[in-house]
This record gives C-alpha cells, structure tokens and sequence, in this order.
C-alpha cells in the first residue's frame, strides 16, 4: 500500500456510469425535495431541542438560528454545486471522493452515520416523550415510566434519588424532582434478571418507518408530503394564535446569560437544522436532479428558518425563558396560558406526527450513502442490493433500522444531540472545503449549479477586522479571560484553572489558527467566499461543542479507520481498476 493510494479519486464519469447500473425509482420532483427538506428539518429541532436552547440563552436565541441559517446556507451553495455535477444518492461521501480521494470519501460516509442513524435516535427518544405525553393525556390511560426511557438513565436517576433518601431528603420533595420518573421506572420495572427498562415507543417507530422507507421512495414521498402539509400547518397556527397573547416583558432581558449563553445552545439549534443535506442522498430518485436539488434544498432552509426565529420569539414571549427546559417546550407553553391549553393538545398530536416526518428522511439517507459506499467497494456487497419490486436499498434499509433501534436500549438525548451535531457539522466542513478544491482546479469538472464568485481577498480581511472590533470592543473582558487563561467556576461549580481551564479551550484555538491561516490564504489565493464562510462557520460551531464532544468524535472516527484499513481499503474498486 503506498501512501498515495489513499487518496485516490474516482472521476465523475465513473460515479455516474455506476449509478446508471443501478436503477432506482425516478419520482421526485422539486416540490417533493422542498417537502423532503422541511420534513427533516421541522421535527425534534422545533418540537423538542429548542426548549433546551432558549433555556440557555434567553429569547435572543434567535440570534443563533439566524446564525446557523446563515452557515447552513453557506454549505447549501457547496452542496447544491456538488449535486449538479455528481448527481447521485452519496451525499457528502460521494463529493469528498470527487474533491479529496478516498481516505476522506470513507471518514465522511463514517461521520454521515452520526448524521443520520444517530440523528434518528434523538428524532426516536423525541418523538416516544411526545406520543408518551399524549397517551398520558387521555383519562384512564398510565404508560408505566419503565416503558419511557433507557436502562442507564432510569439506573442514574434511581440511584440519584436513594442517595438523596439516605441523606435524610423527604420522598415528597424528591417527587417534585425530574428524577424521580427515573426512579420509579428502574423500581418498578419487571425483573428478568435485571429490571427491565425499556422505550418501548422509541423502539416502535423506529420499526414502523423502516417497514415504510423499505417499501418504496413513492410510499415515502406520499407520506412525507402528508406529514409537512400538517406540521407547517400546526407550526403557523402556534405563530399566529401565540402572537395575540406575547407578554414583552419576558423578552427582558432579551440576553440573559449573555454571548455564552446564547452558543451554549449551539448544538441544539445546530440539530434543529441538519438534515437539508439529506436532500442530495435521493439524486438518483429525483426526475431532474441537475435542476432541482438546489432549488429544493434552499427553499426548504428559507422556510424553516423564518419558522423558527416566528417560534423562538412566541415561546419565549409566552413564557419566561427559564421555564423552557422541558422535553415538548411547544405544548409546555401553551398549558400555561388558560385561554389556550387546547392548542396543547393540538401540538402534542402534530409533534408525533413531525418527528415521525423527520424520520422518513433521515432512514432514506443513510441507506442510500451505505449503497453507495458499498458500490465503491469500500462496504460488503449486501449494502447495495436493489430490492427487485421496492426498488430500494433494501439490505442497507434493514441495516440501518438495526443501527437506530439498539442504542435506543441505552442512550440519552443530551449526549446523541451533540455526537449528531459534531458528525454532520464536520461533514459540511469537507464539502465547502471540497468546493473550494475544485474552484482551484480551473480545468476540472463543473456541475449546472456553480457557486457565485466573490473575491474573498477583499470580504476575508474586513471580516476579520470586524471580529476583532467586535471581540475586543462588546466582549473584551470576556477576550481577554479566554486569552489570558484566567480561572473561572464552570458550570457545575467547580473552579478550574490552569491545564483543567485551557484543555476545554483547545477546540477554539484550532479554530482560531485555521481562521488566521484562511485570511491568510485568501488573500494569496483569491478563494470564492461562501463556501469558505460556510467552512469557517460550521467549524466554529465544532469548537463550540467541546472538548468532550470532540473526544467522542475521535474515538469514532478512529474505529472507521480500523474498519477501512481491515475491509475498505482492500476491497476497494479503484484498487482493482489501478
């Protein structure tokens, strides 16, 4: 194996006359890609992770989601760019491979899997609390906390609340505690050995759409264009009902907790949109994808983020912003205002009704990269096996319900929240970068669908300099702490100085040296400014996830390697054809 081998690139004539060997149902039109874009990115994010995010930072939120628009719009132009020119299911995967080489193909199919089978478990655990709730809801009907959540987390909490009895706490105040569902899941659960704690919901709809996306690309498109009617539906009926019953003074102060506060929801807003890539993923399904796939994938990111900055302003309006921290932050809100607890309702049934959206996306994505992934050589032949009547990836479809549905056993939402986040933003990363890769490669392959040049030469320096004016003149004594490495309580109180304080600083100092070197850059090289902006921004997202989040994401990506070396890079068709 030479070193060069690992970057070896398939060409766009390959990719293309591979895909034509591989026939699947051509039903999708710009409309049904639009309806596909909204339907993955209205769900968890608006219905469940958006509590957690005005939590942190108050009503000026929404800040943050136009923030993250604005660099998911960044990378909708690098995407959009890579879908005219390679249209077919592979998403990210496929277009590192035409930009990088191989090496960089395999990590981002590895990172799409945090995308898509790990973004399911968060929409799976979303969607069980709402249909929980619901049930919960109607007289006569008690869904025992032992069917609700994971063995670990109802372990945690019902050792949490025995310690807190054995500290002379009374059982009635430790029933006001979030804990203590939890803890009557892990008592009361059926014992085979172990108690038996399980989401049993979770597990169901995660069943129940893997049957549906197994079936066919028209059954989900029907299902999916049914679903966004109703969501959007519901979603403008809380903008405009909500409006009338805003109280300003909750928006006082509209930054409570500050620039900090505000990015300490960074990974939840983030979720909120990831999923308008997984557009690309159904190219190969698309009537005329050259055409439509950018329209789709914009039209369905200037929706949604309208959407979302009307809703962060309602909620936040309707209640205080510290009362957000909930699992269902829509219906939560609106059972506080008596005129309008029947819409909560209304939004508990429509909540179940978008996530289950959501999913239909997102089990149509990670199956189609597998199937291509597995037409490279680089996974076991099964991956791409056309079912003969379905027409789908039916193996990979199998597959990836297996991948969704075991963690579910075991995992809480906090933690697949930001490992999701982490995966997909460094994805981006590598297509706005591959786009610049082509950009300077005057003589290489151009899609329909180019990226709009800009000079970064001039825009990059005057970027910079208005970061610098603005980090020095609104939050220098903040600059300078982090500059200064001065010690500081973190959020759960302990004081940190020294190696403790600066090792959860060591994602922002990458991204601070990748930013000089790329104005650096920039300037030399006359680089095209969107996609470097949206590189720039998605990796400035990364940093602010976290050291541990970056750990995980290491770890991750050092076991895909282990997997490529030992299969991938062996079975490799370019290894065959050199």
């Amino acid at each position: 194996m030479s070193f060069s081998d690992l970057f070896r690139k398939k060409s766009v004539t390959d990719i293309l006359a591979s895909a034509e060997q591989h026939t699947l149902a051509k039903k999708l039109g710009v409309r049904d890609l639009t309806s596909f874009g909204i339907a993955a990115i209205i769900g968890a994010g608006i219905f469940s992770t958006i509590g957690r995010a005005s939590y942190e930072g108050g009503p000026a939120v929404v800040f943050l989601f136009i923030f993250t628009a604005l660099a998911c719009a960044f990378t909708a132009f690098a995407y959009a760019e890579f879908a005219s020119l390679v249209p077919v299911s592979g998403s990210a995967y496929t277009y590192s491979y035409v930009a990088f080489g191989e090496l960089f193909a395999w990590v981002i199919g590895w990172a799409l899997i945090m995308e898509y089978a790990i973004g399911n478990i968060v929409v799976a655990i979303s969607w069980s609390d709402y249909f929980t709730n619901l049930l919960n809801g109607i007289p006569g009907i008690h869904v025992p906390e032992w069917m609700t959540m994971d063995f670990f987390t109802a372990r945690e909490g019902f050792q949490y609340i025995q310690s807190e009895l054995a500290s002379g706490t009374s059982i009635e105040v430790l029933k006001q505690s979030q804990e203590y569902d939890k803890y009557l899941a892990y008592a009361n659960a059926p014992n085979i050995g172990f108690p038996l704690v399980i989401d049993v919901f979770a597990l169901l709809i995660t069943f129940l759409i893997t049957a549906l996306v197994y079936r066919g690309i028209n059954e989900s498109r029907k299902a999916s264009n049914i679903m966004v009617l109703l969501k959007v539906g519901v979603v403008l009926l809380v903008i405009v009902v909500g409006a009338f019953y805003v109280n300003s003074e909750n928006w006082s102060p509209f930054a409570p907790n500050g620039v900090s506060g505000v990015l300490a929801g960074i990974s939840s807003v983030f979720f909120a949109y990831i999923g308008f890539d997984a557009i690309s993923t159904t190219a190969e399904e698309c009537k005329n994808p050259q055409r439509d796939l950018p329209r789709g994938i914009f039209a369905a990111i200037i929706i949604c983020t309208i959407l979302y900055v009307a809703i962060a302003l309602v909620i936040t309006g309707l209640v205080h912003y510290s009362e957000l921290n909930v699992g269902d932050p829509l219906a939560y809100v609106f059972t506080k205002v008596e005129d309008l607890q029947w819409l909560s309702g209304v939004i508990a049934i429509s909540a179940v009704v978008a996530m289950a959206s959501v999913f239909v996306v997102f089990q149509l994505g990670q199956p189609r990269i597998w199937m291509t992934m597995s037409r490279d050589g680089l996974l076991p032949k099964k991956f791409s096996k056309i079912h003969p009547k379905f027409k789908t990836p039916s193996y990979a479809t199998v597959i990836t319900g297996l991948v969704v549905a075991t963690p579910i056993l075991f995992t809480d939402l906090e933690m697949v929240v930001d490992a999701c986040s982490i995966g997909t933003l460094f994805a981006f990363v590598l297509v706005c970068a591959g786009v610049l890769k082509l950009e300077s490669n005057k003589n290489g392959p151009r899609g329909k669908f180019k990226v709009p040049y800009i000079n970064s030469a001039y825009v990059m320096p005057v970027v910079f300099a208005l970061v610098c004016f603005v980090l020095l003149y609104f939050f220098k004594t903040e600059t300078i702490d982090f500059f200064t490495n001065k010690p500081q309580i973190n959020a759960a109180g302990i004081y940190e100085s020294g190696w403790e304080l600066f090792k959860h600083k060591i994602p922002m100092w990458i991204f601070i040296l990748i930013f000089i070197v790329m104005t650096i850059l920039s300037i030399i090289r006359k680089m095209t400014f969107i996609p470097l902006a949206g590189m720039l921004c998605c990796f400035y997202m990364m940093a602010e996830l976290g050291l541990k989040n970056w750990m995980f994401f290491v770890i991750w990506l050092a076991v895909g390697l282990i997997i490529y070396f030992s299969y991938g890079f062996r079975h490799s068709k370019l290894k065959k054809v050199k």
